[in-house]
Protein backbone atom coordinates (compact mmCIF):
# COMPACT_ATOMS: atom_id res chain seq x y z
CA UNK A 1 0.00 0.00 0.00
CA UNK A 2 0.98 3.92 -0.17
CA UNK A 3 0.26 6.57 2.17
CA UNK A 4 -0.26 9.98 1.16
CA UNK A 5 0.88 13.06 2.37
CA UNK A 6 1.15 12.05 5.87
CA UNK A 7 3.00 13.16 8.97
CA UNK A 8 5.51 10.65 10.79
CA UNK A 9 8.17 10.66 13.63
CA UNK A 10 10.87 9.05 11.89
CA UNK A 11 14.19 7.51 12.41
CA UNK A 12 15.42 6.58 16.05
CA UNK A 13 15.61 10.51 16.66
CA UNK A 14 11.59 10.54 16.14
CA UNK A 15 12.10 13.55 13.89
CA UNK A 16 9.16 14.98 12.99
CA UNK A 17 8.55 15.14 9.36
CA UNK A 18 5.55 15.99 7.76
CA UNK A 19 4.08 15.25 4.08
CA UNK A 20 6.28 12.20 3.25
CA UNK A 21 4.89 9.18 0.90
CA UNK A 22 5.23 5.54 2.67
CA UNK A 23 4.98 2.32 0.47
CA UNK A 24 4.63 -0.61 2.73
CA UNK A 25 4.98 -4.01 1.06
CA UNK A 26 4.61 -7.23 2.99
CA UNK A 27 5.21 -6.36 6.82
CA UNK A 28 7.78 -3.50 5.98
CA UNK A 29 8.00 0.23 5.40
CA UNK A 30 9.36 -0.55 1.78
CA UNK A 31 10.00 3.10 0.87
CA UNK A 32 9.71 6.60 2.41
CA UNK A 33 10.24 9.82 0.61
CA UNK A 34 8.91 13.28 0.15
CA UNK A 35 8.91 12.86 -3.34
CA UNK A 36 5.75 11.71 -5.07
CA UNK A 37 5.96 8.09 -5.53
CA UNK A 38 3.87 6.04 -7.98
CA UNK A 39 2.16 3.64 -6.94
CA UNK A 40 -0.96 1.00 -8.72
CA UNK A 41 -2.12 -1.04 -5.49
CA UNK A 42 -4.07 0.81 -2.88
CA UNK A 43 -3.16 4.51 -1.98
CA UNK A 44 -4.48 5.94 1.37
CA UNK A 45 -4.70 9.97 1.34
CA UNK A 46 -3.51 10.46 4.86
CA UNK A 47 -3.39 14.46 5.10
CA UNK A 48 -3.96 15.37 8.92
CA UNK A 49 -2.74 12.43 10.18
CA UNK A 50 0.26 10.97 12.15
CA UNK A 51 1.90 8.63 12.06
CA UNK A 52 4.28 7.38 14.99
CA UNK A 53 5.64 4.17 16.00
CA UNK A 54 3.54 1.10 17.29
CA UNK A 55 3.99 1.37 21.17
CA UNK A 56 5.80 -0.86 23.68
CA UNK A 57 4.76 -1.77 26.54
CA UNK A 58 7.40 -2.71 28.02
CA UNK A 59 5.98 -4.54 31.63
CA UNK A 60 2.11 -5.80 32.19
CA UNK A 61 1.00 -8.83 34.32
CA UNK A 62 -2.35 -9.59 31.97
CA UNK A 63 -3.29 -12.51 34.05
CA UNK A 64 -4.31 -9.80 36.68
CA UNK A 65 -7.22 -8.43 34.38
CA UNK A 66 -10.14 -10.92 36.34
CA UNK A 67 -8.98 -9.16 39.50
CA UNK A 68 -9.59 -5.35 38.22
CA UNK A 69 -9.48 -3.10 41.27
CA UNK A 70 -10.14 -5.88 43.87
CA UNK A 71 -8.83 -4.74 47.55
CA UNK A 72 -7.89 -1.67 45.58
CA UNK A 73 -7.48 0.29 49.54
CA UNK A 74 -4.53 -1.90 50.34
CA UNK A 75 -0.92 -1.90 49.65
CA UNK A 76 1.14 -3.61 47.79
CA UNK A 77 2.66 -6.48 49.67
CA UNK A 78 -1.33 -7.46 50.57
CA UNK A 79 -2.40 -7.53 47.15
CA UNK A 80 0.89 -8.58 44.77
CA UNK A 81 3.15 -9.90 46.95
CA UNK A 82 4.39 -13.37 45.43
CA UNK A 83 3.45 -15.72 48.05
CA UNK A 84 0.94 -13.52 50.37
CA UNK A 85 -0.86 -11.35 48.28
CA UNK A 86 -4.36 -11.45 47.21
CA UNK A 87 -3.43 -11.97 44.19
CA UNK A 88 -2.03 -14.84 44.17
CA UNK A 89 -4.90 -16.31 45.62
CA UNK A 90 -7.02 -15.15 43.01
CA UNK A 91 -5.15 -16.74 40.34
CA UNK A 92 -5.06 -20.03 41.79
CA UNK A 93 -8.93 -20.18 42.90
CA UNK A 94 -9.87 -19.01 38.99
CA UNK A 95 -10.70 -20.69 36.07
CA UNK A 96 -8.55 -21.31 33.53
CA UNK A 97 -10.95 -20.37 30.69
CA UNK A 98 -12.26 -16.87 32.49
CA UNK A 99 -8.26 -16.08 33.13
CA UNK A 100 -7.57 -16.42 29.29
CA UNK A 101 -10.95 -14.41 28.46
CA UNK A 102 -9.49 -11.64 30.49
CA UNK A 103 -6.40 -12.02 29.64
CA UNK A 104 -7.23 -11.77 25.64
CA UNK A 105 -9.70 -8.58 26.96
CA UNK A 106 -6.89 -6.98 28.29
CA UNK A 107 -4.39 -7.54 24.80
CA UNK A 108 -7.42 -6.30 22.34
CA UNK A 109 -7.28 -2.89 25.26
CA UNK A 110 -3.94 -2.04 24.28
CA UNK A 111 -4.18 -2.96 20.82
CA UNK A 112 -7.08 -0.11 21.01
CA UNK A 113 -4.94 2.24 22.90
CA UNK A 114 -1.31 1.75 20.24
CA UNK A 115 -0.23 -0.73 21.98
CA UNK A 116 1.27 -3.12 19.13
CA UNK A 117 3.50 -5.09 21.68
CA UNK A 118 3.94 -5.60 25.07
CA UNK A 119 6.34 -8.03 27.62
CA UNK A 120 4.46 -9.84 30.55
CA UNK A 121 6.09 -11.19 33.41
CA UNK A 122 4.14 -14.50 34.09
CA UNK A 123 3.64 -16.31 37.13
CA UNK A 124 3.09 -19.96 36.89
CA UNK A 125 5.58 -21.64 36.05
CA UNK A 126 5.20 -23.77 32.55
CA UNK A 127 1.34 -23.14 32.74
CA UNK A 128 1.83 -19.99 33.26
CA UNK A 129 3.67 -19.58 29.68
CA UNK A 130 1.38 -22.03 28.02
CA UNK A 131 -1.80 -19.66 29.67
CA UNK A 132 -0.26 -16.33 28.66
CA UNK A 133 0.64 -18.12 24.82
CA UNK A 134 -3.61 -19.41 24.31
CA UNK A 135 -4.77 -16.30 25.49
CA UNK A 136 -3.17 -13.99 22.76
CA UNK A 137 -2.87 -17.24 20.15
CA UNK A 138 -5.42 -15.19 17.67
CA UNK A 139 -4.96 -11.60 18.82
CA UNK A 140 -2.83 -9.70 16.32
CA UNK A 141 -0.73 -8.35 19.16
CA UNK A 142 3.27 -8.81 19.56
CA UNK A 143 3.84 -10.52 22.88
CA UNK A 144 6.85 -11.06 24.63
CA UNK A 145 6.45 -13.71 27.41
CA UNK A 146 8.85 -13.47 30.48
CA UNK A 147 7.94 -16.80 32.43
CA UNK A 148 9.18 -18.09 36.39
CA UNK A 149 9.57 -20.75 38.47
CA UNK A 150 6.70 -20.88 41.53
CA UNK A 151 9.59 -21.44 44.08
CA UNK A 152 10.93 -18.92 46.78
CA UNK A 153 14.22 -19.54 49.04
CA UNK A 154 13.53 -19.97 52.49
CA UNK A 155 14.69 -17.84 55.40
CA UNK A 156 17.43 -20.87 56.23
CA UNK A 157 17.61 -21.78 52.41
CA UNK A 158 18.63 -17.99 52.19
CA UNK A 159 21.30 -17.91 55.22
CA UNK A 160 22.82 -20.60 53.85
CA UNK A 161 23.58 -19.62 50.70
CA UNK A 162 21.72 -22.56 48.73
CA UNK A 163 21.03 -23.13 45.17
CA UNK A 164 18.25 -23.62 43.20
CA UNK A 165 17.27 -27.31 44.47
CA UNK A 166 17.42 -29.88 41.22
CA UNK A 167 13.35 -29.64 40.58
CA UNK A 168 13.35 -26.12 40.14
CA UNK A 169 16.52 -26.30 38.37
CA UNK A 170 14.77 -28.94 36.27
CA UNK A 171 11.16 -26.68 35.95
CA UNK A 172 13.38 -23.41 35.31
CA UNK A 173 14.99 -25.76 32.27
CA UNK A 174 11.11 -26.26 30.98
CA UNK A 175 10.06 -22.34 31.54
CA UNK A 176 12.90 -20.79 29.74
CA UNK A 177 12.83 -23.39 26.49
CA UNK A 178 9.08 -22.18 26.37
CA UNK A 179 9.55 -18.51 26.47
CA UNK A 180 11.30 -15.21 25.54
CA UNK A 181 13.39 -15.15 29.45
CA UNK A 182 13.04 -14.96 32.87
CA UNK A 183 10.47 -12.43 34.48
CA UNK A 184 11.38 -13.53 38.64
CA UNK A 185 9.59 -11.50 41.23
CA UNK A 186 12.45 -9.66 43.32
CA UNK A 187 15.71 -10.53 44.62
CA UNK A 188 14.92 -10.80 48.25
CA UNK A 189 13.22 -14.04 47.94
CA UNK A 190 16.08 -16.05 46.74
CA UNK A 191 20.20 -16.65 48.04
CA UNK A 192 22.74 -15.17 46.18
CA UNK A 193 23.42 -18.67 44.71
CA UNK A 194 19.93 -19.09 43.60
CA UNK A 195 20.19 -15.55 41.46
CA UNK A 196 23.28 -17.02 39.63
CA UNK A 197 21.53 -20.39 38.38
CA UNK A 198 18.84 -18.20 37.21
CA UNK A 199 21.44 -15.84 35.25
CA UNK A 200 23.33 -18.81 34.23
CA UNK A 201 20.17 -20.66 32.46
CA UNK A 202 19.26 -17.60 30.67
CA UNK A 203 22.55 -17.10 29.34
CA UNK A 204 23.17 -20.68 28.08
CA UNK A 205 19.45 -20.15 26.11
CA UNK A 206 20.65 -16.46 25.15
CA UNK A 207 17.14 -15.37 26.42
CA UNK A 208 15.82 -12.17 28.23
CA UNK A 209 16.69 -12.18 32.04
CA UNK A 210 14.77 -9.45 34.11
CA UNK A 211 13.64 -8.81 37.59
CA UNK A 212 11.55 -6.39 40.07
CA UNK A 213 13.51 -4.06 42.72
CA UNK A 214 13.32 -1.39 44.74
CA UNK A 215 9.73 -0.74 43.74
CA UNK A 216 8.92 0.19 48.05
CA UNK A 217 10.95 1.51 50.71
CA UNK A 218 10.44 -1.61 52.94
CA UNK A 219 11.93 -3.97 50.20
CA UNK A 220 15.18 -1.75 50.08
CA UNK A 221 15.30 -1.54 53.59
CA UNK A 222 14.49 -5.26 53.52
CA UNK A 223 17.82 -6.01 51.44
CA UNK A 224 20.52 -3.67 53.41
CA UNK A 225 19.11 -5.06 56.80
CA UNK A 226 19.26 -8.84 55.34
CA UNK A 227 22.09 -8.86 52.68
CA UNK A 228 24.06 -5.76 53.64
CA UNK A 229 23.92 -4.23 50.53
CA UNK A 230 20.74 -2.70 48.30
CA UNK A 231 18.89 -5.14 45.80
CA UNK A 232 20.52 -3.27 43.09
CA UNK A 233 24.14 -4.59 43.80
CA UNK A 234 22.53 -7.31 44.80
CA UNK A 235 21.36 -8.18 41.30
CA UNK A 236 24.14 -6.62 39.50
CA UNK A 237 26.20 -8.99 41.43
CA UNK A 238 24.97 -11.79 40.89
CA UNK A 239 21.77 -11.75 37.87
CA UNK A 240 22.97 -9.38 35.55
CA UNK A 241 19.76 -8.56 34.10
CA UNK A 242 18.78 -7.14 30.79
CA UNK A 243 16.53 -4.93 32.61
CA UNK A 244 15.19 -3.83 35.74
CA UNK A 245 11.24 -3.39 36.44
CA UNK A 246 10.35 -0.48 38.86
CA UNK A 247 13.80 0.89 40.32
CA UNK A 248 10.86 3.41 42.50
CA UNK A 249 13.47 3.79 45.57
CA UNK A 250 16.79 2.91 43.91
CA UNK A 251 19.36 5.40 45.00
CA UNK A 252 21.86 7.56 42.78
CA UNK A 253 24.58 5.10 43.47
CA UNK A 254 22.48 2.30 42.43
CA UNK A 255 21.24 4.59 39.40
CA UNK A 256 24.64 4.91 38.46
CA UNK A 257 25.83 1.20 38.61
CA UNK A 258 22.91 0.11 36.60
CA UNK A 259 24.01 2.74 33.91
CA UNK A 260 27.46 1.68 34.04
CA UNK A 261 26.56 -2.42 33.22
CA UNK A 262 24.28 -1.49 30.72
CA UNK A 263 21.09 -2.83 32.32
CA UNK A 264 18.39 -1.55 31.00
CA UNK A 265 14.98 -0.13 33.32
CA UNK A 266 11.38 -0.06 33.16
CA UNK A 267 9.07 2.51 35.26
CA UNK A 268 5.74 1.91 35.63
CA UNK A 269 4.91 5.17 37.46
CA UNK A 270 0.67 4.80 37.69
CA UNK A 271 1.03 1.41 39.45
CA UNK A 272 3.91 2.78 41.68
CA UNK A 273 1.46 5.33 42.34
CA UNK A 274 -1.95 3.54 43.13
CA UNK A 275 0.35 1.57 45.60
CA UNK A 276 1.95 4.28 47.29
CA UNK A 277 5.21 3.34 46.20
CA UNK A 278 6.43 6.67 45.44
CA UNK A 279 7.71 8.43 42.02
CA UNK A 280 10.60 6.85 39.77
CA UNK A 281 13.12 9.34 39.21
CA UNK A 282 13.39 9.22 35.93
CA UNK A 283 14.88 12.74 35.13
CA UNK A 284 18.01 11.63 37.14
CA UNK A 285 17.84 8.04 35.36
CA UNK A 286 18.25 9.97 31.86
CA UNK A 287 20.55 12.65 33.37
CA UNK A 288 23.03 8.97 34.61
CA UNK A 289 22.39 7.63 30.67
CA UNK A 290 20.19 5.06 31.58
CA UNK A 291 18.02 3.72 28.77
CA UNK A 292 14.68 3.79 30.44
CA UNK A 293 10.87 2.63 29.12
CA UNK A 294 7.69 2.27 30.72
CA UNK A 295 5.57 -0.03 31.79
CA UNK A 296 1.51 -0.58 32.84
CA UNK A 297 2.57 -3.42 35.65
CA UNK A 298 -0.73 -5.25 36.80
CA UNK A 299 -4.23 -4.70 34.99
CA UNK A 300 -5.17 -5.53 38.53
CA UNK A 301 -3.83 -2.06 39.72
CA UNK A 302 -4.64 -0.22 36.41
CA UNK A 303 -5.41 0.04 32.95
CA UNK A 304 -3.05 -0.76 29.93
CA UNK A 305 -2.28 2.77 28.52
CA UNK A 306 0.49 4.01 27.58
CA UNK A 307 -0.83 7.42 26.80
CA UNK A 308 -2.15 7.99 30.60
CA UNK A 309 1.44 6.90 31.62
CA UNK A 310 3.06 9.48 29.68
CA UNK A 311 1.12 11.73 30.85
CA UNK A 312 1.32 11.00 34.52
CA UNK A 313 5.21 10.69 34.55
CA UNK A 314 5.39 13.44 32.67
CA UNK A 315 3.43 15.77 35.10
CA UNK A 316 4.70 14.56 38.42
CA UNK A 317 8.58 14.36 37.68
CA UNK A 318 7.88 18.04 37.31
CA UNK A 319 6.87 18.55 40.47
CA UNK A 320 9.26 16.49 41.95
CA UNK A 321 12.73 16.80 39.65
CA UNK A 322 14.41 19.99 38.81
CA UNK A 323 15.44 18.18 35.65
CA UNK A 324 12.06 18.66 33.35
CA UNK A 325 11.61 15.57 31.36
CA UNK A 326 11.34 16.83 27.52
CA UNK A 327 7.96 15.21 25.44
CA UNK A 328 9.82 13.90 22.94
CA UNK A 329 12.43 11.44 25.27
CA UNK A 330 9.07 10.17 27.19
CA UNK A 331 7.74 9.21 23.69
CA UNK A 332 10.99 7.18 23.14
CA UNK A 333 10.43 5.36 26.31
CA UNK A 334 7.64 3.43 24.88
CA UNK A 335 9.09 3.24 21.11
CA UNK A 336 12.93 3.02 20.70
CA UNK A 337 13.96 2.67 24.21
CA UNK A 338 11.60 0.01 24.84
CA UNK A 339 12.48 -2.22 21.31
CA UNK A 340 16.01 -1.70 22.43
CA UNK A 341 15.51 -3.20 26.19
CA UNK A 342 13.24 -5.91 24.92
CA UNK A 343 15.52 -6.84 21.78
CA UNK A 344 12.56 -6.12 19.34
CA UNK A 345 14.71 -5.81 16.34
CA UNK A 346 13.53 -3.59 13.45
CA UNK A 347 11.14 -2.83 16.09
CA UNK A 348 10.85 0.67 18.05
CA UNK A 349 10.95 3.17 15.08
CA UNK A 350 9.74 4.23 11.52
CA UNK A 351 12.42 3.87 8.97
CA UNK A 352 12.98 1.73 5.70
CA UNK A 353 13.14 -1.97 6.26
CA UNK A 354 11.67 -1.66 9.50
CA UNK A 355 8.78 -3.66 10.16
CA UNK A 356 5.75 -1.36 9.54
CA UNK A 357 3.99 -1.39 13.38
CA UNK A 358 2.37 1.98 13.62
CA UNK A 359 -0.45 4.29 15.17
CA UNK A 360 -2.49 6.56 13.10
CA UNK A 361 -3.44 9.87 14.90
CA UNK A 362 -5.97 12.56 14.08
CA UNK A 363 -4.55 15.51 14.57
CA UNK A 364 -8.02 17.72 13.73
CA UNK A 365 -9.46 16.08 16.07
CA UNK A 366 -10.90 18.34 19.21
CA UNK A 367 -8.21 17.23 21.64
CA UNK A 368 -5.29 18.05 19.76
CA UNK A 369 -5.93 20.62 17.28
CA UNK A 370 -4.28 22.64 16.60
CA UNK A 371 -0.89 20.86 16.60
CA UNK A 372 2.17 22.91 17.87
CA UNK A 373 4.37 20.25 19.19
CA UNK A 374 3.48 16.80 18.48
CA UNK A 375 5.56 15.18 21.32
CA UNK A 376 3.36 17.04 23.90
CA UNK A 377 0.33 16.41 21.87
CA UNK A 378 1.55 12.48 22.27
CA UNK A 379 2.01 12.91 25.94
CA UNK A 380 -0.73 15.08 27.20
CA UNK A 381 -3.78 14.78 24.49
CA UNK A 382 -3.72 11.92 22.65
CA UNK A 383 -6.40 9.22 23.95
CA UNK A 384 -7.97 6.09 22.36
CA UNK A 385 -10.48 8.47 20.83
CA UNK A 386 -7.86 10.19 18.74
CA UNK A 387 -6.41 6.91 17.11
CA UNK A 388 -8.09 6.56 13.30
CA UNK A 389 -5.91 3.08 12.89
CA UNK A 390 -3.62 0.72 14.65
CA UNK A 391 -0.87 -1.27 12.44
CA UNK A 392 0.63 -4.07 13.11
CA UNK A 393 3.61 -5.80 10.24
CA UNK A 394 1.68 -3.92 7.59
CA UNK A 395 -2.06 -4.86 8.00
CA UNK A 396 -4.67 -2.50 10.05
CA UNK A 397 -5.74 -4.44 13.14
CA UNK A 398 -7.83 -1.93 14.36
CA UNK A 399 -9.32 1.12 12.87
CA UNK A 400 -8.84 2.38 9.12
CA UNK A 401 -7.41 5.42 7.43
Amino acid sequence: MLIKNISTLYGKDLEFVQNVNIVIENDIFKKISNNPIEFDDDTYDAEGLLMIPGLINAHTHIADSIAKDVASDQGLSKRVHPVTGIKRSVLNESVREHLTTYMKTSSLSMLRRGITSFADFREGGIDGINLLKEAVEDVEIRCVGLGRVEYYSSTESVQNNDKLPDDVMQSAELVIRACDGFGISGANEYSDNALTCFKKTAKEHGKLLAIHAAETAETYDYSLKNYGKTEIARIVEYLMPDFIVHMTNANEKDIQMVTEKDIGIVVCPRANGVLGAGIPKVSSMIKHGCKVAIGTDNVMLNSPDLFRELDYLWKVSRAIESNFLSAKELVKMVTVNAASILKLERLGYIEENMLADAVFIDTHSIDIEPMHDPYAAIVQRTNESNIKAVMVGGKFVYGSI
